[in-house]
Order: structure tokens, then C-alpha cells, then sequence
């Protein structure tokens, strides 16, 4: 009878830390911080066409295509950033022009995963421009893209610039010239 009475007592002491334990765990659930992500912006009027390039643990590599409908926001990557240096190079559908800069990678027109920046063409793949966007270590980064007056000297197919990046930038917030594109960090 000892022993009934102790598992009795000791379940009884029990309870409430496991209910103070499942209430920690439902706590600590609630808290959980907002997951660290690369996100694209496309604050234009038209559909575009968006490929990525970055360094992981394994070297250079570039991804395409997300498709980006008017106005709206996608994730090209989910959970902490693991590079400071992005490239983007983004195509518009609807009214020709592109996003681009001096940072050659691979691509190619259909959906694509290419390691290595080196020998593009040698490869089969096409060698393109991507912008440069420095995301200053952060966690997570938005690129923002936005139309731009038609450049002259562009044969009448409107230019785009990138802005600048931001992190999770408020609707209404002022953006800044993008930094000038330069080659890929190693």
C-alpha cells in the first residue's frame, strides 16, 4: 500500500509541472521568431521572369525561374540567408526589358540549377548579367523591383534598374539607388 501511495503522491506532484511543461512548450511556440528568408518584389505592372545566382557551402550557384506576377512578392529563398552577395537577373514578360548588371552567370531559358559560373557557353548555357545585391549579412533581405523612365540609345525597349534592397521595407518607404554592379565574390 506504500508504494500506491507514493505513486499516487508523485503523480500528484507531477501534474502541475507537466502542465507548467506544456505551457512552456505552447509559450515557446508563440514565440518562435519570424523565419530569415530572400524575398523578390515585383512592384511593377507586369510579369517577370526572375533567376538567382549565390555562393553556398558547395560554390557558385544560380536558379531560375520564378515567375512573379504584377505587384506582388514571392521567397526565392526560406530560412537564414547563408551568403552576404545575391545576384539577380529578372526578365519582363509583358513589355520587354530586364534587370542586369556585370556579374556574368549561367542560365538558361527553361527552368534551371547550374553550378559554377565558369565556361557558361562552353557548358550550353547562356552567360548573363545578373545585378549585384548586397544584403550586409543580414538574416533576411527583399529586393524591391521597380519600373524606370525608357534609357536613350535603348532601341525603344523600355530598361530597367533594380533598386536598391532593403530588409522588409513598409509600404511607402523611400529606396535608394542600387550600389554598382560589380563580378562575383568569391
Amino acid at each position: 500500500m506504500t508504494a500506491l501511495t507514493l505513486n499516487a503522491a508523485t503523480r500528484r506532484l507531477c501534474r502541475p509541472l507537466a502542465s507548467l511543461a506544456g505551457a512552456g512548450l505552447l509559450l515557446a511556440l508563440w514565440n518562435v521568431p519570424a523565419l530569415a528568408d530572400f524575398r523578390l518584389c515585383n512592384n511593377t505592372g507586369s510579369r517577370v521572369g526572375v533567376a538567382l545566382g549565390y555562393k553556398d557551402s558547395e560554390g557558385w550557384i544560380t536558379e531560375g525561374w520564378w515567375n512573379i506576377s504584377a505587384r506582388s512578392c514571392d521567397t526565392l529563398l526560406r530560412g537564414t540567408l547563408v551568403a552576404r552577395y545575391y545576384y539577380i537577373y529578372a526578365v519582363d514578360y509583358d513589355r520587354g526589358g530586364e534587370w542586369s548588371g556585370q556579374a556574368y552567370m549561367c542560365s538558361r531559358e527553361k527552368e534551371f540549377t547550374i553550378r559554377g559560373t565558369d565556361n557558361c557557353l562552353a557548358r550550353g548555357f547562356d552567360r548573363t548579367g545578373f545585378f549585384e545585391v548586397d544584403t550586409n549579412e543580414q538574416r533576411s533581405w527583399t529586393v524591391q523591383l521597380t519600373e524606370s523612365a525608357d534609357q536613350p540609345g535603348d532601341a525603344g525597349s523600355p530598361a530597367r534598374t533594380p533598386l536598391a534592397p532593403g530588409r522588409a521595407l513598409p509600404p511607402g518607404s523611400p529606396l535608394v539607388p542600387p550600389p554598382a554592379p560589380g563580378s562575383p565574390k568569391k
